[in-house]
């Protein structure tokens, strides 16, 4: 008996693992995942622009002061901030200096947010990232979910599989940032959008126009779903017409999306709508002088729709793209961007399995819409339109910007393979898919912990920061090792030129002076840190000498020529190089 019954529970659990088998994988996937981003934010500080975002969401959830770091939208500064909740960190009055940069206004109150909390910076930052960790699990999650609708189980889970390794994805994946969030709502967006188109109904209405909104509260990139959300009502809304369905109803049915998105995004600013302050209207009357009585109106009444400062956060965004970013690719370097940076960084900063089988996919997947294979449709649209959009900013910094095209290529990706390991051959096609998941999986290895500064191998014959820059290559995480390692060789000043350099003074005690003056005497130190975005010179600042005249860009680019070929001591996180200068 206990025999007959151990069998029948053993058939039991294998018959759960044939019909579920898709889902254990996945889930296992996502466990791994899980454990491998809070190794990895448990040794790593934070980056540069977590300085700003974390204070930001604390301010924005606790005190509901939306005017600080306007140019993301607070959704995901609110979420990291939660945990907060429980830590209690000192929060000096935030303020806005009207003197201040338009892109940073409330600089001086985030420092003062650090400054107050030395002790508890490590523990703010873990806490502050946990909930990115969730948002990137739960995209996982919806991923498998998507692919299994278009395609299958085996589909979801292969898409699932090839998300759960790629360096970029890791990388990001475990930041307070709005970029794999903003890859999130736009995975979902259009899966709410398919969802509505195969089976129209109300509640998917509500739904798409829900999913909208979270969306718009991300990240102000997309804001280009705007017009698919309203393309897709009135497409939908003419075929039910034509279906018998009245317009009273179909009327009905799109204020409830809007109304769904609204609600969306003034909840997320607590239904604020205060008046700009005299820096924000300074602001707009410096950028657009030309335009200011223009934007003032729309502001007047666009401010009885949505919340004033969502607004102002897009003109905020809108001023950063027209002035460009210093940035560099392929040794060559330029404010306003190129055209074709965003193809570029996503051939060298993805690994070289998933490139391939990214382009393989979006062909096969081209071709299979010519035969009507109609959910193919919407995540080549996703990945067009974004793709488009990425092609006209003038804001080159990093890969992570692209990320929203990512989902659709793990998708197509998985469904791909699914279709291959169904197809004929399929010893050769499953030994070719083991492969091409062990490459992915020792590029993901030996990378860890530094994803940030991963490039495949594409990139072999110069040093990894003569391609790209900034985040691509140095975002500032790795400041606490080169902390420690000062600190051992009892060194407590050091020049350095590093992003993210604030985080050594306020929480290792390791005062960093600044080298990049002209004309000008500068403090020695035995060692000199240099960060590869700095060693590349995209993010060198623009100085000027005593008479006022800036130095050429040639200068600025070439500031630290000097260390280029220089053997450093010690290399920390793959993106900091010290140098000794002295004995």
């Amino acid at each position: 008996m206990y025999s007959n019954a151990s069998w029948s529970f053993s058939s039991r659990i294998r018959k759960v693992l044939r019909q579920h088998g898709a889902e254990f994988i996945s889930a296992a996937v996502l466990l791994l995942m899980t454990l491998n981003f809070l190794v990895v934010i448990s040794r790593k500080t934070l980056t540069n622009d977590e300085k700003y975002h974390i204070p930001a969401g604390y301010y924005h959830l606790v005190f509901g002061d939306f005017q600080l770091n306007p140019e993301h939208p607070p959704l995901v500064k609110m979420l990291a901030a939660l945990p907060l909740g429980f830590i209690q960190p000192k929060a000096p009055p935030a303020g806005v200096d009207s003197n201040e940069n338009v892109i940073l206004l409330g600089h001086d109150a985030f420092q003062a947010f650090w400054d107050a909390n030395p002790d508890r910076l490590q523990l703010i930052s873990f806490w502050a990232r946990v909930p990115m960790v969730v948002i990137t699990i739960a995209f996982g999650v919806a991923l498998f979910l998507y692919g299994r609708y278009l395609a299958g189980g085996k589909a979801g889970a292969l898409a699932v599989a090839l998300f759960s390794v790629e360096p970029t994805i890791l990388a990001h994946g475990r930041i307070v940032q709005t970029d794999v969030p903003a890859a999130f709502a736009y995975l979902v967006f259009f899966f709410s959008l398919q969802r509505l188109i195969d089976g129209p109904d109300t509640r998917r209405i509500i739904e798409l126009g829900l999913t909208t909104g979270i969306a718009l509260v991300v990240k102000f990139s997309l804001l280009i779903i705007l017009p698919v959300f309203a393309v897709a009502l009135v497409v939908l809304g003419w075929r039910q017409h034509r279906a018998g369905i009245k317009l009273t109803n179909l009327a009905l049915q799109t204020g409830l999306a809007a109304a769904a998105l609204l609600l969306i995004v003034n909840l997320a600013y607590y239904f604020k709508r205060p008046p700009l302050l005299p820096a924000n209207e300074q602001a707009i009357v410096q950028e657009w002088p030309e335009h200011a009585n223009s934007a003032a109106r729309a502001f007047q009444f666009g401010s009885k729709v949505v919340p004033s400062m969502y607004l102002f956060g897009f003109f905020v965004v809108t001023v950063h793209n027209e002035w460009g970013h210093y940035a560099s690719l392929l040794g060559k370097h330029r404010r306003t961007g190129w055209w074709h940076y965003f193809p570029v960084a996503f051939a060298l900063k993805t690994t070289i399995p998933f490139l391939l089988l990214s382009l393989s996919a979006l062909i096969w997947a081209i071709w299979r819409l010519s035969y009507r294979e109609k959910g193919l449709l919407l995540p080549l649209l996703a990945i067009a339109l974004y793709t488009a959009v990425s092609m006209n900013s003038r804001i080159n910094i990093g890969v992570r910007h692209f990320l929203p095209v990512f989902p659709s290529l793990f998708l197509l990706g998985g469904i791909f393979l699914g279709r291959l390991l169904e197809g004929k051959h399929q010893r050769l096609v499953k030994g070719l898919v083991v492969v091409l998941f062990c490459w992915m999986a020792i590029e993901a290895v030996r990378a860890f912990p530094d994803y940030i500064p991963y490039i495949n191998q594409f990139a072999h014959s110069k040093p990894h920061w003569y391609y790209l820059s900034d985040s691509n290559v140095e975002w500032g995480d790795d400041t606490a090792a080169l902390a420690r390692y000062l600190q051992a060789r009892g060194e407590t000043k050091v020049r350095a030129a590093v992003l993210g350099g604030w985080m050594s003074r306020v929480r290792y005690g390791v005062e960093y002076v600044n080298p990049m003056v002209v004309d000008q005497p500068v403090e020695q130190t035995r060692y000199i840190a240099i960060g590869a975005s700095y060693l590349n010179g995209s993010t060198v600042p623009l100085m000027r000498y005593q008479d006022g005249k800036p130095i050429t860009e040639d200068k600025r680019h070439n500031f630290f020529a000097l260390y280029r070929d220089r053997e450093p001591e010690a290399i920390f996180g793959r993106s900091i190089y010290l140098f000794r200068e002295f004995d």
